[in-house]
């Protein structure tokens, strides 16, 4: 034991010392897929585990064992307090049995371990968050063994040793993590939720099932190629990669740089001046509507701001209405709708299409709102959830950055947390 209080141990030191604390899921086909049923006894396999310390558990996917079949495997039973690490496959999983688990116990599958802590000398949450810090994910990836699949065995768990505080600063570290983990989670949440209203506000209003307000008059057809300027780079016109700057003053958008919809103008390439004046049509706008049409083909993205000069890459169109024609920010929407999404399904139907030609989109035709104001409306509602959407997961990605932090500070000691005395 160091000055601090801080110890080396190893997996031993840390486990109950009861049979099975640390044990393998059920050998070779003795819990295959024959036995799974719709309830029972459940099964944890790989995937209702995550590398992603803020996910314990997944219940989503679960399979059971009938409750007689589940008593042949009691060593590999799981309860609340234990531990359970992937041991062959994406190795580097670890998983909690907590007190918020939906069984009462769980079976182990055949690629899955077990380890039970010790409550008198380990906090399971505190071992939970020191097998997820990245250290200790690496050094489980690096020390793989065998071939081809990589594995993770009992063997190598017993050979890690690791530097653990005392018990009651074990506890207080896993508090703050988990305080930590609870924001990202309720964001994590209210994200979903927010999407899931998202895509019911796109099924209502871009189909017009529901209206807003003052809206009235027949929707119709939009043929989106013959209303739009719609053009693409001819080719790559001679264009290389080598071309590609890491500064300058135009930039080249390519469909790698769609983000959530929006062009990512931290990560587009530059081109010289040259470049950019070679083809006017193809010069970005604020309003434009830009399609891949090369490789992940549809993936859409609404200009609603540039940095400055851009011009596109060879695998992207750009869309403008023609005379008023339309909305452009509610043809966006439509393009990331079911409908459109029905549409290039319908062109790959039978195939391994990975582009979008011209012709192709001169078949698409959709139903519109009969006044841009409308569609204006439409696309302005749909926007503002999205932005809402944007500004949790900016959110989530600075929570998630600041328990990073903590994780890398409190696990190693270097930042060390006032423990009160026991009275």
């Amino acid at each position: 034991m160091t000055s601090d209080g801080w110890r080396e141990v190893g997996v031993d030191d840390l486990v109950a010392r009861t049979p099975n604390a640390l044990a393998t899921g059920p050998f070779g086909s003795a819990i295959s897929s024959r036995f799974f049923r719709a309830a029972g006894v459940p099964v944890i396999r790989g995937s209702n585990l995550s590398v992603d310390p803020e996910i314990r558990l997944k219940d989503e996917g679960l399979v059971f064992l009938e409750s007689a079949k589940a008593a042949e495997f009691s060593r590999s039973v799981v309860v609340p307090g234990d531990l359970v690490f992937t041991s062959w496959g994406t190795i580097n999983q670890v998983g909690l049995i907590d007190g918020s688990a939906a069984y009462e116990r769980y079976v182990i599958s055949n690629k899955q371990m077990k380890m039970t802590p010790d409550p008198n000398k380990a906090s399971a949450e505190f071992l939970y968050y020191l097998f997820s810090a990245p250290a200790t994910q690496q050094e489980i990836l690096d020390g793989a063994v065998g071939t081809g699949v990589p594995g993770f065995n009992l063997t190598r768990l017993r050979s890690m040793r690791f530097r653990v505080p005392p018990l009651p600063e074990q506890r207080a570290i896993a508090t703050a993590i988990s305080e930590a983990d609870a924001l990202a989670t309720k964001l994590r949440e209210l994200i979903k939720k927010k999407r899931e209203m998202l895509q019911g506000m796109m099924q209502a209003l871009l189909t017009g099932q529901t209206r807003l307000p003052g809206s009235s008059g027949d929707w119709h057809g939009l043929r989106v190629a013959a209303a739009s300027h719609l053009k693409a780079r001819i080719g790559w016109q001679g264009l290389t990669t080598q071309e590609y700057r890491h500064s300058g003053d135009y930039r080249l958008v390519g469909g790698t740089d769609f983000r959530n919809g929006r062009v990512d103008w931290e990560t587009t390439p530059y081109v010289d001046k040259w470049r950019f004046d070679q083809d006017p049509n193809i010069c970005v706008k604020v309003g434009d509507v830009l399609l891949t049409k090369d490789g992940t083909i549809g993936k859409t993205a609404f200009v609603n701001w540039l940095p400055g000069p851009a011009t596109l890459n060879s695998g992207v169109f750009v869309l403008r209405p023609k005379r008023g024609a339309y909305d452009p920010e509610f043809l966006y929407w439509m393009l990331r709708s079911r409908m459109f999404e029905r549409f290039v399904a319908g062109l790959s139907a039978g195939s391994t299409i990975n582009h979008l030609y011209q012709r192709d989109l001169v078949t698409l035709e959709l139903d519109v709102p009969p006044t841009t104001e409308e569609q204006s409306a439409i696309a302005a509602g749909l926007s503002q959830l999205d932005q809402e959407i944007s500004t949790l997961e900016q959110r989530l990605t600075s929570a998630r950055a600041i328990k990073t932090g903590m994780m890398q500070e409190l696990l190693t000691g270097r930042t060390r947390l006032l423990v009160e005395a026991a009275s």
